[in-house]
């Protein structure tokens, strides 16, 4: 028997019924679309937010370290934040980038 998915409640019904018998609701009758995830993304995401990362890593060591004299930020920010911190960030979405790049080869 052919089962599909009411689009009020999710709730599994029989393919043939017009209406769902949990909900009481009026499923149109539309052809079965199969959607499917392709393998050809599978570092794409880690790639694009280890990259995303690395942006941000570099505008907080951009504005934490002074060199933005006209845009000055009106708070101290700590030492740690451009010595430790803002690199620590830039090479843990390094790694997460390099990351994605192993995904998407092996696929």
């Amino acid at each position: 028997m052919q089962m599909r998915q009411c689009a009020f409640c999710g709730k599994m019904i029989a393919g043939h019924l017009n209406q769902c018998p949990f909900c009481r609701e009026m499923v149109p009758q539309v052809p079965q679309l199969r959607l499917s995830r392709t393998s050809s993304g599978a570092g794409g995401g880690q790639i694009r937010r280890g990259l995303l990362y690395m942006l941000l890593a570099g505008v907080i060591y951009y504005f934490a370290a002074g060199y933005a004299k006209p845009l000055e930020i009106p708070i101290t920010i700590q030492p740690a934040v451009v010595n430790y911190l803002a690199p620590l960030l830039f090479l843990g979405s390094l790694g997460l980038t390099l990351y994605g790049l192993i995904l998407k080869a092996k696929s």
